[in-house]
């Protein structure tokens, strides 16, 4: 199957590092991912705090394999899959997915960075790497939709280091010479839609100061060729198993594997990051 790609949306994503999909999964297919994961007993269990420097804090479960759970089949999907291979130039594997609720007037915030940022002190030499963020919930500006910078990933990697709190963030003089001349997109979404962004692409996003949440899921995926040289808290390649795109409602409410490591427990700094970076 090819990507889902307009060759006017494969221009933007060259261009800017992202592409918004509205609708990329339906109401019925976000009702039934919601569904799982607000009553997953397992995946509620595994939720960790991630804290940022006041204090506030986003909510979050990792996993590392895309099983047969609904959200695992939702990491699997054509749709999304292949839509990864043609933005990276060839196969991927499914390199971890992440929940980050950010609750109502309590959701923390999270500092500029690129995912390759983290990525590249995990032993991934180049950056062949992209996400996608899947809108559980409305995101607006005032709960904290996610931030990017048009073009930014046309910069490469930026250093970054471990900021106050807990959080890893890039190099804050790069990003502040970044806004002088690119431009700040607040990317607000629907339940349902879907943001492919380039793992160079330096986003952020503000604290939820609004009464509603804020949920997303994100899938990530690293080149098959770009295999990490260490090991580390995110697995080396393993081959993905694509599904058809109706998987999900073949399926409907499906929870994860009974499997004690289905989940990580918490967050991990990259193992080679050990740098310490000011925000004065």
């Amino acid at each position: 199957m090819p990507s889902i790609f307009t060759p006017e949306q494969q221009i933007a994503y060259e261009r800017d590092g992202y592409v918004l999909v509205r609708s990329l999964f339906d109401q019925e297919e976000i009702a039934i991912l919601r569904g799982a994961i607000e009553t997953d007993p397992q995946l509620q269990a595994s939720l960790y705090d991630r804290h940022d420097a006041s204090g506030k804090s986003t909510r979050m479960a990792t996993w590392n394999h895309p099983g047969d759970s609904v959200y695992g089949l939702a990491a699997r999907s054509h749709r999304v899959v292949d839509t990864m291979e043609s933005m990276l130039g060839g196969e991927v594997y499914h390199y971890h997915s992440k929940l980050t609720a950010k609750e109502p007037l309590e959701g923390g915030a999270w500092e500029w960075h690129q995912d390759y940022g983290y990525w590249y002190h995990n032993g991934c030499t180049f950056p062949y790497m992209a996400s996608m963020m899947l809108a559980l919930d409305k995101t607006t500006r005032e709960n904290g939709c996610l931030q990017v910078i048009r073009g930014s990933h046309h910069a490469g990697r930026v250093d970054h280091g471990v900021l106050p709190g807990e959080q890893v963030g890039a190099d804050p003089r790069r990003v502040e010479e970044m806004l002088k001349t690119l431009e700040r997109v607040y990317c607000e979404m629907e339940p349902g839609d879907g943001l492919f962004f380039h793992a160079n692409v330096m986003h952020r996003s503000d604290q939820n100061r609004s009464p509603n949440r804020r949920w997303t899921v994100l899938f990530c995926y690293n080149a098959a060729r770009n295999n990490p040289y260490l090991e580390h808290h995110h697995p080396q390649y393993t081959p993905l198993h694509k599904v058809d795109d109706n998987a999900i409602k073949m399926t409907g409410v499906k929870y994860s594997e009974n499997s004690p490591d289905y989940f990580r427990k918490n967050f991990s700094n990259p193992p080679e990051l050990k740098k310490t970076m000011s925000t004065s």
